[in-house]
């Protein structure tokens, strides 16, 4: 009887297998399907953008909204039928996903176990919501608003390519001002890449010295369409920029996040344009009428201070100046005689005390002594004899008299001495 051959004993995991020791097919496969069925289902959002039935089965391509990203989902028709209007491509939905693997092909497969499209109550609450929290945070504050230039020499664009809006922009900003350049970036404006796309463009602009200012533009549209202007990114990325942004996003009625946050909100990119420069027309106009101000203020200011010299010339004093001159040479005669006055009459006065006081001191001198017949006797020494002891008999005199003097010789003898009383 012939051995059974010994059964190899497989590995328990997956890393434990060898070139020696490999697993089945079919072992991997069911490893496979027992771990991703162990995975929950999931809700996502995303957008249709194509859609294939056949029979009882739809065939679904859902891509994410913000990146390029897609997902292939089967949907079976009893799920598409509990829908209020039919799915269509370019709707957007939320979908709860359960991945699948089927064993026998080894393919992985999306399941859609419910779908919902998610409809434009619910973008406008996603958008108002969105509204509210940037708003607590400050970023729609107006003193967080930068001032534009008056007249911003390179204009930084930001719009789809080769659009409507480009040329709007353009167009009626050269009509307002010819000497207007421009940067522009032409960027997706709708669809996944849109946001992105714009956020680089901003960024490339605001780092470029030459740039003034930067305006974002895109036609009309639905509300799906301009879903990426209330971006919670883009929104951020202009409040972050250093240079005025300025937004011209579909028309008047139209009101993405973007608006709230830009420096200044234009209705439509024909009106951005007429915002952003000056028109060259209107400002000649200005400077025209300026001059015509200034000439007229220039010519009335001449015309009062002509008026005041005339008044001026009428003047007598002007008319005829030497009557300054005369009117007051009088007076200044006036004044000299009376000066002179006052000094002959103190010189009068101090002559006569002089005269007074010269009479006082000759009444006083020894000279008018001696001419009332007095001598004055002095000794040889020129000694003033006051005394007769002074002179004794023999002693030499001098005798000073009115007239002059003379010398004598005393001779009294003491019992003849005159005594004064």
């Amino acid at each position: 009887m012939a051995e059974t051959p010994e059964r190899k004993v497989l590995a328990p995991t997956a890393a434990e297998t060898s070139p020696d020791n490999p697993w089945p097919l079919q072992l991997l496969s069911q490893k496979l399907k027992a771990h991703i069925e162990k995975a929950p289902p999931a809700w996502v959002e995303a957008q249709v953008i194509e859609l294939n039935k056949r029979a009882n089965v739809s065939y679904l391509t859902l891509r994410d909204i913000d990146a390029e990203v897609s997902l292939s989902v089967t949907v079976w028709g009893s799920v598409l039928g509990r829908l209020e209007a039919p799915l269509e491509r370019g709707s957007r939905v939320v979908a709860q996903l359960k991945p699948d693997f089927w064993l026998k092909t080894g393919r992985l497969s999306m399941q859609g176990q419910d779908i919902r499209p998610v409809g434009l109550g619910d973008l406008l609450a996603r958008i108002e919501a969105l509204r509210q929290a940037l708003a607590a945070e400050g970023l729609f504050d107006p003193r967080r608003k930068k001032r534009l230039p008056l007249l911003p020499h390179r204009i930084g664009l930001i719009t789809g390519r080769n659009s409507d809006a480009m040329k709007d922009v353009m167009r009626n900003a050269a009509l307002r001002w010819p000497a207007v350049e421009f940067e522009v970036r032409e960027v997706p404006v709708q669809g996944v890449n849109a946001v992105s796309g714009v956020i680089g463009a901003l960024a490339e602009l605001d780092e470029d010295p030459r740039v003034d200012v930067i305006v974002i533009a895109r036609g009309g549209g639905s509300l799906e369409d301009l879903l990426p202007f209330s971006h919670e990114q883009l929104v951020r990325a202009v409040a972050a920029a250093q240079t005025p942004v300025v937004s011209a996003i579909g028309h008047e009625a139209d009101r993405p996040l973007l608006d709230e946050v830009a420096d200044l909100r234009a209705s439509t990119p024909t009106d951005a344009a007429k915002r952003i420069v000056p028109d060259v027309g209107e400002e000649l106009r200005r400077v025209e009428q300026a001059r015509t101000q200034l000439n007229r203020r220039i010519e009335d200011m001449l015309g009062r201070e002509s008026e005041r010299l005339a008044h001026l010339r009428t003047r007598p004093v002007l008319a005829n100046p030497g009557v300054m001159i005369s009117s007051r040479a009088d007076a200044v005669a006036a004044l000299g005689a009376r000066a002179m006055t006052a000094v002959s009459t103190q010189l009068r006065r101090h002559g006569d005390q002089l005269e007074h006081l010269r009479a006082q001191v000759r009444a006083l001198s020894p000279q008018k002594t001696l001419d009332r017949g007095y001598a004055v006797v002095q000794l040889e020494n020129r000694e003033i004899v006051r005394d007769p002891a002074q002179a004794p008999d023999g002693t030499q005199l001098l005798i000073r008299v009115a007239e002059g003097g003379f010398t004598a010789t005393s001779n009294v003898p003491a019992a003849t001495q005159i005594h004064p009383e």
